[in-house]
Order: structure tokens, then sequence, then C-alpha cells
């Protein structure tokens, strides 16, 4: 009679050699993901952006008065858009919350690895929507000032707010 052995499990080499496949698979893997995080954190940021510029502009219409939107520390309006963006009934002093000011909307700060930048201090809309004299582009760039994923949304005189189509957006560090 012979004898059947059977084994049931892997062997420590079997172990070892599946973990060092696991290991090599992950550290190829990784960069990819935190580059698909950057592009889809971009997106996203720069749409919150966007649509927060737009609530700034019908509020002014709907209200019909002044109305700012812009990063505030210390109740004026900072130029570290990195922060987050509140939006406020602007009737007093322009680009500064006073007794008579009311906050209609904030955002969550943005992450901060990332660079949020606008060549203004503040988007000001009159009562009725325009962005007289606070025209410009924010622009939002995920971990470094000249990422390949970066985003801007240009502010015309008309108040419209609109995705910049641009390639190799550049940021100013703060």
């Amino acid at each position: 009679m012979t004898a059947i052995y059977l084994t049931k499990g892997f062997s420590l080499i079997e172990v070892i050699v599946t973990s060092l496949l696991i290991m090599l698979l992950s550290l190829i893997a990784i960069p990819s993901f935190s580059a698909v995080n950057e592009q889809i954190r971009a997106q996203s940021s720069i749409k919150v952006i966007q649509q927060t510029i737009q609530f700034g502009r019908n509020m002014a219409i709907t209200y019909g008065t002044r109305v700012t939107v812009c990063p505030i520390v210390d109740n004026k309006c900072s130029a570290d858009w990195s922060i987050g963006l509140s939006v406020f009934i602007d009737q007093g002093k322009k680009n500064q919350l006073d007794a008579n000011d009311q906050i209609l909307q904030q955002t969550s700060a943005f992450n901060e690895n990332d660079y949020v930048s606008y060549n203004r201090a503040a988007v000001r809309f009159q009562p009725d929507g325009l962005a007289s004299g606070t025209n410009g582009t924010l622009t939002y760039c995920p971990g470094t000032v000249d990422s390949e994923y970066s985003k801007a949304v240009i502010v015309n005189q008309a108040g419209r707010a609109r995705m910049s189509k641009k390639k190799n957006i550049i940021c100013k560090s703060n």
C-alpha cells in the first residue's frame, strides 16, 4: 500500500514570491493613482469655483445689490485664494465684511498642496450682474504651479464665468 499525502496551503517560497509581486505592482501603480487623483481634484475644485462665482452673480441680480466673491481673513478680502471662497452682500466698504453685510455662501479650503490664484483682490458683481473692473482669470493648479492638470475660470466684464480652454496654465505661488 502506498500512502497518499494531501497538502493544504502554500509553501513559504510561494508566499514570499507572491508578496514580492504584489509590492512591485503596487510600486508601479501608485504614481499613476496620484496623477489621477490630481486630475480629479483639479476638475472638481475648478467646478466648485465656477459655480461659486456664478452663484455670486445670480445673487447680485436677485437682490439688486453689489455682491463680492473672495477669500476672507479678518473680515477683509485676502490674496490667499486657497483658503476657500466666501460670497457676501457688500453694501459698505468694498471687499470688506461690514456690519450690514451678509455672507451668502462659503466654500471649504482647497487642498493644502494646491495653488489657487486670481489676478484681482475679489470678484465683484454689480446689481445688474456685471463684473466691472474685476474681470480676470482664476487659476487652480494641483500639486505644482505648472501641473499639467491645471484649470482656470475666466470672468469677463459681463460677469459670466467660463472654463478656460487654454493648455499649460501656470499659477502664481502665494
